[in-house]
C-alpha cells in the first residue's frame, strides 16, 4: 500500500473515531474540575442539566469518574473530585443522555452500574468493600434496576454453581439431575425479565431488557404435509427489532445495541450491497430525528463499508454519501474531514461492480498508442502498479504464474499499466527480468497526465480506478464491464476458475 492510501484511510479513521468521541468529550468538558476539594453541595438547580452527587468510600481527596458506554465503547462522561468525607457530585448545566451509566475509581476500575433517566438529580451512597448494596435516592427507575440486578446476581451465582457441580459429575443420574436444575434456573431468568417488562413496560429496565432480547421463532408451520425449513429464519429477521426504534438515542449508552446490531447484519442480512442498502436506509432515515443515535449509526456504516470486508460492498458507502452526506447531513464534519469522505467517494463511483470500466488509452512499451477497448478478450485483467513498489515487486511476479499455469488456458488477457511515469527504465527492467513480455504493457505519459490536468478533466486515472495503493486489480469481461476488484490474486484466480465453469456449463 503506498503512502497517498496510506495517509486516505489514517485521515478517514482519524475522523470518525474523532467523531465518535465528540458528544460525550462535549459533556465532560462542560465543567472544569477545580482545583480545590469538591463539595458535595449540587450548583445546578433540579430543572436543568445533570447533578449526581456521591458518597464513595473509603476514596478521599482522589478524582472519580462517571463513565458510559458509546456503543460497543467505554467513554468517560464526567468526573468530580471526593472531598476528605468520600463526596462529590457529578454535575453540568448540560443533560446527560439517558443510558446505562457507571462509576469508574481514581484508578479507572469500573464500580458499579446504574441508570440515568431523564430525572437527573438524586444521590448515590456506595462503598467500594460492599459494592452490592449501593444505594440510590432521589431515582425511581435505579429502584426497578436494583431490583432487578439483585436477581440477576443471585441466579448467575446459582447458574455458576451448578455448573461447577456438573463439571464435577460422576454419574449420569447426577448429570441430568444438575441439567434439569440449571434449566430451570434459566427460565426462572427468563421469567423475571419478562416480568419487568410485563408490570413496568415503561420503565428503562425494561426498554434495555426488549433492546437485548432475541425473537424466539414458534414451531415451524407444516402445510400439505410439508414443513418450512426457512421458517425460523425469516420469522426471527422480521422480528428482530419489533420493540426497537432506531430514533432512541438511549440505544447508544448501551453495552448491547451496537452487538445486537451486527448480529443482525451478519446472520440475517445478505451481503448484496442492495439488501444491506435497504436496511442501511431504513436505519438511517429513521434515526435522523435522534441527537446521538442518527451520527453514530451514520459513521458506524460508513466506516464499515468505505473499506468493505466483501467484494462490492463499497456500493453502500456510495449510497450513503449520496443521500446523506451529499444532501448535507455532515454531522460534526469540517471542511478537511468532509473534503476526505467526499474524494473517498468520487473514487468510487467509475469503478463499482457492473459498470462499463473507463476508458484507458496509454503507450505500449514501444510507446505505440492503445485503448483499453481495442483489446478483444473474453476476459481482461487489468493491474495497476508502480515498478518503484515493494510489495508490487512481489506481487506481480505472482499475477504472472497464475497467469501461466491457469489464466492463460481460459483466453484471459492481462493489461499491466505502470502509473509511475517517472520509472520507465526501472519499469522496463523488471518486465524483462521477470519475462512478462506475454502480458501487454503500458503507462501513461506525463504529456497525457498534463494535458488532463491543463483541460481540466475532473478525473485520472487513479481517480477513475480508484488506485490508491498499489498494486490494483480488476477483472473486466468482453464487453469490458467490471466483474471483479479489491481480490487477492488467489479470490480472483477462484473468481476465474469458477465463472469459467459456469460459462461452460
Amino acid at each position: 500500500m503506498n503512502h497517498t492510501m496510506k495517509n486516505i484511510l489514517r485521515s478517514i479513521a482519524l475522523i470518525l473515531g474523532v467523531l465518535l468521541t465528540l458528544p460525550f468529550l462535549g459533556q465532560a468538558q462542560a465543567k472544569k474540575t477545580p482545583n480545590t476539594v469538591a463539595t458535595p453541595k449540587s450548583t445546578i438547580t433540579n430543572t436543568i442539566g445533570h447533578s449526581i452527587q456521591i458518597t464513595l468510600k473509603p476514596y478521599q481527596n482522589a478524582k472519580i469518574y462517571l463513565g458510559t458506554n458509546y456503543g460497543n465503547s467505554r467513554v468517560l462522561a464526567d468526573s468530580t473530585l471526593l472531598n476528605e468525607k468520600s463526596e462529590g457530585v457529578f454535575e453540568s448545566k448540560n443533560k446527560l443522555t439517558p443510558g446505562i451509566y457507571f462509576v469508574v475509581s481514581p484508578k479507572y476500575a469500573i464500580l458499579f452500574d446504574f441508570l440515568v433517566d431523564d430525572a437527573q438529580h438524586f444521590k448515590i451512597i456506595a462503598d467500594t468493600l460492599h459494592l452490592t448494596d449501593v444505594a440510590i435516592t432521589g431515582s425511581k427507575e435505579n429502584e426497578v434496576f436494583k431490583e432487578y440486578s439483585k436477581s440477576m446476581n443471585t441466579i448467575g451465582s446459582q447458574l455458576s454453581e451448578l455448573e461447577n457441580k456438573f463439571k464435577a459429575a460422576s454419574t449420569k443420574a447426577d448429570s441430568t439431575s444438575i441439567t434439569d436444575q440449571y434449566n430451570e434456573k434459566k427460565k426462572e431468568l427468563v421469567e423475571k425479565r419478562q416480568s419487568i417488562i410485563k408490570n413496568q413496560p415503561k420503565s428503562m429496565t425494561a426498554f434495555f431488557l426488549n433492546v437485548m432480547q432475541r425473537p424466539d421463532a414458534p414451531a415451524i408451520p407444516v402445510v400439505n404435509g410439508k414443513a418450512d425449513s426457512l421458517y425460523p429464519f425469516y420469522y426471527m429477521k422480521n422480528h428482530f427489532w419489533d420493540e426497537v426504534v432506531f430514533n432512541d438515542d438511549r440505544l447508544v449508552r448501551t453495552p448491547f445495541f451496537e452487538q445486537k446490531l451486527d448480529e443482525y447484519f451478519k446472520n440475517y442480512i445478505s451481503r448484496e450491497p442492495d439488501s444491506i442498502i435497504e436496511e442501511v436506509q431504513y436505519m438511517l432515515t429513521v434515526a435522523k430525528t435522534g441527537k446521538e443515535i442518527f451520527p453514530f449509526l451514520l459513521f458506524k456504516f460508513t466506516n464499515k463499508y468505505i473499506s468493505p470486508e466483501f467484494m462490492g460492498q463499497d456500493k453502500v458507502f456510495l449510497h450513503i454519501y449520496q443521500n446523506f452526506f451529499a444532501k448535507g447531513d455532515t454531522v460534526l464534519l469540517n471542511e478537511a474531514s468532509r473534503r476526505s469522505i467526499t474524494d473517498r467517494a468520487y473514487s468510487m463511483m467509475a469503478n463499482q461492480l457492473g459498470l462499463a470500466a473507463p476508458a484507458l488509452v496509454l503507450n505500449d512499451i514501444q510507446d505505440k498508442k492503445i485503448s483499453l477497448y481495442d483489446m478483444k478478450a473474453p476476459y481482461t485483467f487489468v493491474a495497476f502498479w508502480d515498478p518503484t513498489c515493494s510489495h508490487c515487486k512481489v506481487e506481480i511476479p505472482r499475477v504472472d504464474s497464475f497467469y501461466k499455469a491457469i489464466w492463460k488456458n481460459y483466453q484471459i488477457n492481462v493489461l499491466s499499466v505502470n502509473i509511475n511515469y517517472k520509472e520507465i527504465p526501472a519499469w522496463k527492467t523488471f518486465i524483462k527480468e521477470h519475462h512478462l513480455e506475454g502480458w501487454t504493457n503500458a503507462y501513461q505519459t506525463e504529456a497525457d497526465l498534463n494535458k488532463e490536468i491543463k483541460e481540466g478533466r475532473p478525473t485520472t486515472i487513479r481517480q477513475l480506478y480508484d488506485v490508491f495503493k498499489t498494486p490494483t486489480f480488476y477483472l473486466l469481461d468482453s464487453a469490458k464491464r467490471i466483474i471483479a476488484k479489491n481480490l487477492s490474486i488467489e479470490q480472483f484466480n477462484d473468481f476465474i476458475v469458477n465463472t469459467a465453469k459456469k460459462v461452460n456449463k
